[in-house]
């Protein structure tokens, strides 16, 4: 992980006694060196053994008007600089949920500097102790140390503090900022703004705290939280908008998807082990498979999601950036700039994605259990004639010579029937497979598989071919598996706890710089919009269930069958595949998606690809 060195101060630096800066001076080599090292043996070297550093993108007409220069210069020790973390909307559930735990997490395990304090910020009138027990509620402790947390906590909260205001005030900022030198004391300043806020108050809070609370002698640094806008237009517009403030490099674009273990694992696995490189394109690969479904609806979050839907909050941020990471060429070094470099690359090569190579849909009321569970239109806050998709389904190209002709899915849902995210990769059948006929007709059964388990029970496991012990010759699909939970005592950080450090640290890797975000809204921006414009309806589906029937429809169609048919590595029974099927291919007949056929005999025939692809278990 790089690591952002701290800056020299403008003032001299006092020590009581010789010994003492020593001291100091050991301490600072010695923990200098150690993250080097660390760094140093993960990084792409030439062969002439020195790093292979890009020239970082340079954003043109990126204008820092009052924010301060960082300078890149090690201070001597941490005794004379501050953190202040101040997290914009603390009164809200992200806050409440997620960033706060996340710095507790990072305290506890010894991540943060010495001197640090963090301050909520919001317009709900609190004082500092009722901020402190709102958030105390939701602080837990790691597995492996649980006998000195309430200490921790208690040292924790007595460095949270409260200021209220309005975000659009640069009078209440002021306040804000002295309150901060209060406790920065004379000491270098580095501050990060956390803005867990609606994002049509982004620009006032940045206006606010460039002008009136930003550091005069560190750095300054902003965590943006999606959404990045609703399509290409209104992205550009916000990304402008921001930079009359800040610079690209003080922007950190947060996708929290992008600290999860796996996702970080990804290139690991990859880039660091030599089964899986000479594997990792069109030549073995039949296609890869991106999902993520979620166990439950809007539940009173309607009124947001309506304005958005399952593409522009799932798709087009998160899935699409896990396949810009699986798909991207290697980078030169693990520099930010240079990975970035190579995912612009990925999602520039990407073929248009056009509307009969995608299904939407919509969850319906069901009863199961004797209990009723409700529609998304049966929520208060969502409108009664609503068309927005709770679920998409979508096959993706890229149009470059590793990955020409290969299809990436993606598959996102709420109200579906579990709760998971996954990467499935579906590699090509063995050439002349001499033990075809033990498979009989269903060949996917000899198909290895590679997964990756994002969550929930995070895992990494390879379906292969073995034969079964026994005089006879039988075969069976077994998997070769990783189980985080089983290899490793130690809890699994959070997603952002990682992205948190990482912006400290002025680590980006892990951050969306403009030029993605542009890349990967200019993909979906005409498909959203030829869905909106054209009232495109959604194939309803029952709350808990596996989603539309068209999903099936859309793999059989590209030659693929889902990997998340089978549960623990079994195939879903016959019957409940002939269910699916049966219900589901009168929905298609009736429904809007035959009208994307030129004539019945097509449709027919697609229909009878999705009968094989369900029923052949």
């Amino acid at each position: 992980m790089a690591i952002q060195l701290s800056h020299f101060s403008s003032s001299s630096t006092t020590f009581s006694s010789f010994d003492h800066k020593i001291s100091y001076f050991s301490k600072w080599v010695t923990d200098i060196h150690f993250r080097r090292q660390l760094r140093n043996n993960f990084e792409l070297k030439s062969t002439n053994g020195y790093p292979l550093n890009a020239i970082p993108m340079q954003d043109e007409g990126s204008v820092a008007k009052t924010l301060g220069e960082e300078v890149p210069f090690p201070e001597f020790g941490e005794a004379n600089s501050m953190l202040s973390i101040t997290v914009v909307g603390a009164s809200g559930d992200l806050a409440k949920k997620k960033i706060f735990p996340a710095l507790f997490a990072l305290y506890y395990e010894d991540w943060l500097p010495e001197n640090f304090v963090v301050y909520g910020y919001a317009r709900t009138k609190m004082t500092d102790e009722e901020l402190r027990n709102m958030i105390s509620k939701t602080l837990t402790c790691r597995i492996d140390r649980r006998e000195n947390c309430q200490d921790k906590m208690e040292e924790f909260l007595k460095r949270c503090f409260y200021h209220s205001g309005q975000y659009n005030s640069e009078e209440h900022f002021l306040e804000l900022n002295c309150k901060l030198k209060e406790r920065e004391s004379g000491k270098l300043s580095n501050r990060l703004f956390y803005l867990s806020i609606p994002p049509n108050i982004f620009v006032d809070v940045v206006r606010c705290a460039s002008t009136k609370a930003s550091s005069a002698t560190g750095w300054t640094r902003v965590i943006v939280e999606k959404p990045f806008g609703r399509d290409s237009e209104s992205s550009r517009e916000l990304t402008k908008c921001l930079k009359q403030y800040l610079t690209e490099d003080q922007i950190f674009r947060i996708d929290h998807y992008l600290g999860k273990e796996l996702v970080e694992n990804l290139s690991v696995l990859r880039f660091s082990n030599l089964v899986f490189e000479p594997l990792w394109s069109r030549n073995y690969i039949r296609n890869v498979q991106f999902i993520f479904s979620e166990d439950f609806g809007t539940e009173g979050r309607g009124g947001y999601f309506d304005n958005y839907g399952i593409i522009r909050d799932i798709m087009q941020n998160h899935l699409l950036q896990i396949l810009a990471l699986f798909a991207m060429e290697t980078p030169v070094s693990l520099d930010a700039e240079d990975i970035r470099n190579e995912k612009v690359k990925v999602l520039k090569s990407m073929k248009q994605l056009q509307l009969e190579d995608v299904v939407v849909g919509q969850y319906k009321g069901h009863s199961k259990g004797g209990k009723s569970y409700p529609g998304y239109i049966d929520d208060p806050t969502v409108p009664k004639d609503s068309v927005t998709p709770t679920f998409a389904a979508a096959a993706l190209f890229i149009n470059n010579a590793r990955w020409d002709g290969v299809p990436f899915l993606m598959k996102a849902g709420k109200a579906l029937h579990t709760k998971r995210a996954e990467i499935r990769v579906q590699f090509r059948h063995v050439p002349g497979n001499l033990y075809r006929r033990n498979f009989g007709t269903d060949v996917d059964k000899a198909t290895n598989e590679l997964v990756l388990r994002l969550q929930p029970d995070e895992a990494i496991y390879l379906k292969i071919n073995n034969k079964v012990p026994g005089l006879g010759m039988r075969l069976d699909r077994s998997d070769l598996n990783l189980f985080y939970k089983t290899r490793y005592t130690r809890e699994i950080p959070d997603a952002y706890e990682r992205l948190l450090l990482d912006a400290i640290e002025g680590e980006r890797r892990l951050f969306i710089r403009s030029d993605e975000l542009d890349a990967a809204w200019a993909l979906f921006t005409p498909l959203l919009k030829e869905i909106e414009e054209n009232k495109i309806m959604p194939e309803l589906y029952p709350y808990g269930s596996r989603g539309p029937v068209g999903a099936h429809y859309l793999a059989a169609k590209h030659n693929v069958r889902w990997g998340d048919l089978s549960v623990d590595g079994l195939f879903l029974p016959a019957f409940a595949a002939g269910k699916i099927c049966l219900d589901g291919f009168l929905l298609l007949y009736s429904s809007s998606l035959s009208k994307k056929f030129k004539d019945q005999k097509r449709f027919w025939w697609s229909g009878f690809e999705v009968l094989l692809s369900v029923i052949q278990i």
